[in-house]
């Protein structure tokens, strides 16, 4: 389901989409996310005021460490009741986001959905299956169009199902 197209909504898509945005959100955004999670006891994150949003805990690939990262996500089914697609958007910057690598190397994390820990597994998708999921994540925020037009490397794309 896209997400509302209110004139908040598509100024924040065209932002979004900028160079600059690119630049600065990526250090700005998961550290205000992080605290304001925190600080609510996982009630609310700040990010999913506009797109849903999890915090992915998932153990560090080489560390063994867990990390925990503020992402938007993409509930299927019923409001996120058995799974959700998670993108490695990085803003359209170059290399995959770390979390992807922790993805990989440690499938089994949890996610905080809306208060609530809940343990995943996640799938790296690939071929028609990623190409589905890539059509409805377009749909849902079409700025992941000009992130992947910016970059060479193909987008990562997971789901991530209940365990």
């Amino acid at each position: 389901m896209p997400v509302k197209a209110t004139a908040v909504v598509k100024t924040v898509q065209k932002v979004s989409s900028t160079r600059a945005f690119a630049r600065i959100a990526p250090y700005v955004l998961p550290s205000l996310d992080r605290a304001v999670h925190r600080l609510t006891r996982g009630k609310v994150l700040l990010s999913a005021q506009l797109l849903p949003g999890v915090v992915l805990t998932a153990r560090g690939a080489k560390s063994g460490q867990p990390r925990r990262t503020p992402l938007a996500c993409m509930p299927e089914g019923a409001a996120g009741e058995g799974s959700w697609l998670l993108i490695g958007s990085n803003f359209g910057r170059t290399g995959h986001p770390a979390w992807t690598a922790n993805l990989l190397a440690h499938p089994d994390a949890e996610v905080s959905w809306k208060g609530e820990d809940i343990p995943v597994r996640a799938r790296l998708l690939e071929g028609a299956e990623r190409e589905a999921a890539w059509k409805a994540l377009l749909a849902f925020w079409p700025p992941y169009a000009t992130y992947q037009s910016r970059v060479e490397r193909e987008i990562r794309i997971f789901r991530i199902v209940r365990r």
